[in-house]
């Protein structure tokens, strides 16, 4: 810096006429510092480039680094249609075959309801319930019977048809098997009231004669006879 000024110090002095002894007018210092400028070790204009980034390229590097993202974002989305697309499926599938196994499970109870249906007995006990080996007006001819004096023919007749009735007629599940008391049992569930007292008093007078070898008084016998067939109609009503 210091050899720079006795420079500048230098062409004043050469620049100044040697004739002269004032200081140097504003016009002289003016030129003299032309010259010096126009040295091109001691100042002067300069051309300079430097490099800088424009600002298309900090966008492009944007629009680079938002498109390195976009197949993330791409993969979200399809991802999430996807699952959407998969669960109707599964909810499908899954109706389906609650559909198909509802199905199966009503044929296999409906097989087994057959299956455990099973066709009504013939005989309970030793006694022939079928109704062809049975009269149509079994409480007329249990009633003839009885007037002939065939009392335990008559009451037999009335217990035999009693038990035909109430299986064919009316749907009582007596099996073979069934005892006198299991039958009554049976037929207060699925008889109302007054057909299921009526039989409970049949089967009373019944198991008096065989058991106890006791007869009914006759209008008790008879009385069962004339009612046998509004309680336990034919069809049931």
């Amino acid at each position: 810096m210091r050899s720079r000024e006795l420079l500048l110090a230098l062409a004043l002095a050469l620049a100044l006429p040697p004739a002269l002894a004032e200081p140097p007018t504003r016009q002289e210092v003016e030129r003299a510092a032309a010259v010096v400028r126009q040295h091109p070790d001691l100042g002067g204009k300069r051309n300079t480039s430097t490099l800088r980034l424009r600002d298309t390229d900090k966008n492009k590097k944007k629009e680079e680094a938002s498109s390195s993202w976009d197949w993330l974002v791409k993969l979200g989305r399809w991802l999430s249609e996807t699952a959407r697309v998969l669960m109707w499926i599964a909810g499908m599938l899954a109706i389906a075959l609650l559909l198909v196994g509802l199905r199966r499970w009503l044929q296999v109870r409906k097989g087994l309801s057959h299956a455990h249906r099973a066709p009504p007995p013939s005989h309970v006990q030793s006694l022939d319930i079928r109704p062809e080996s049975l009269p149509q007006a079994i409480g007329a001819a249990a009633a003839k019977l009885w007037q002939r004096g065939d009392h335990r023919a008559a009451l037999s007749l009335l217990y035999r048809g009693a038990l035909s009735r109430l299986v064919h007629a009316h749907a009582v599940p007596i099996r073979a098997a069934s005892t006198e008391g299991e039958c009554v049992e049976l037929a207060e569930q699925r008889l109302d009231a007054h057909r299921s007292a009526f039989f409970a008093r049949l089967v009373g007078a019944w198991q008096l004669a065989v058991y106890g070898a006791r007869l009914p008084d006759a209008s008790h016998a008879l009385a069962l006879c004339q009612d046998f067939d509004v309680h336990l109609a034919e069809a049931a009503a």
